[in-house]
């Protein structure tokens, strides 16, 4: 067991696909570049669950808790709380977007990928890599597809026994997260010209569209198209974006040939010459 400290920078949207453990999922980058995945989180941890169950503002703090390597998680980076319901844990200050996400640069693009076979070879035995900062060279598209309206029986019947649900007093866990109805992906190429498909599952995509779908007053088909113009007009067009990419114990155990997705979107603005030189 060791005490931590690290840059909260990761919060996954639960998905049934994970392992009951791993369902609600957070990750950060210590002040040395290394990354540290954190799970299972209590709700409370994540969401106001006696007021809107809206995410709070957590990423980019930084916190320290006392942390123990999982054996029995084979990468490197995982670790569960040594104390379940967090009551270690010191949040320290959460570092701010000024001068263009400059303090969050310093950690979040200390190490940084542009080749996707770089990165799959590193995810391999010795070094079982499975969270990454990644620079597409370019993102060709966003993709949107229909996805099951409702958790499935099996993941309900597993979520009944998890620790993490007992704080809900009395609400149902898929009402406090709902299930998104939809999945969306980045279609993008690294700077091999490699192409690859990869699904967004970070929690600010999903919170995104249920802010969107009550803006819209219940049209799904206006929502996911503001979902569309926040990740592909606004991200794509106007920002310098990196993608925060992580693998699910799952499929990196089974070694398919691509087992990660994107767990996160780092997005400041861009940054032509002259800001720079001025800067």
């Amino acid at each position: 067991m060791a005490r931590v400290k690290f840059l909260l920078t990761v919060a996954a949207y639960p998905l049934p696909s994970r392992s009951y453990d791993e369902l609600v999922c957070t990750a950060g980058i210590t002040r040395d570049g290394e990354w540290i995945r954190l799970y299972p989180v209590p709700l409370s941890f994540l969401t106001d669950l006696k007021g809107s169950g809206q995410i709070k503002s957590i990423k980019y703090n930084w916190i320290e808790l006392d942390l123990q390597k999982r054996t029995d998680d084979f990468r490197p980076e995982s670790y569960s709380p040594a104390d379940y319901k967090f009551s270690d844990l010191e949040i320290l200050g959460r570092i701010d977007t000024k001068r263009n996400w400059q303090e969050r640069k310093k950690f979040c693009l200390k190490n940084v990928y542009t080749n996707l076979e770089q990165l799959l070879n590193d995810s391999k035995e010795p070094k079982n890599i499975s969270l990454a900062t990644f620079k597409p060279t370019e993102i060709i598209s966003f993709d949107i597809e229909p996805d099951e309206r409702d958790w499935k029986p099996l993941w309900k019947d597993i979520r009944k026994q998890m620790d993490m649900f007992s704080e809900t007093e009395g609400k149902k866990p898929e009402e406090i997260i709902p299930k998104v109805p939809y999945k969306f992906y980045y279609d993008f190429t690294d700077d091999a010209g490699q192409r690859s498909r990869l699904m967004i599952e970070d929690w600010e995509i999903g919170a995104l569209y249920w802010n969107c779908l009550r803006n819209t007053e219940g049209n799904e088909n206006v929502a996911v198209q503001k979902v569309k113009e926040k990740y592909f007009d606004d991200f794509v067009r106007t920002k310098d974006l990196y993608l925060f990419l992580g693998t699910t114990m799952r499929w990196h155990r089974r070694r398919a040939t691509n087992p990660f997705v994107i767990v996160g979107v780092f997005y400041p603005k861009i940054e032509n010459q002259i800001s720079l030189e001025i800067s």
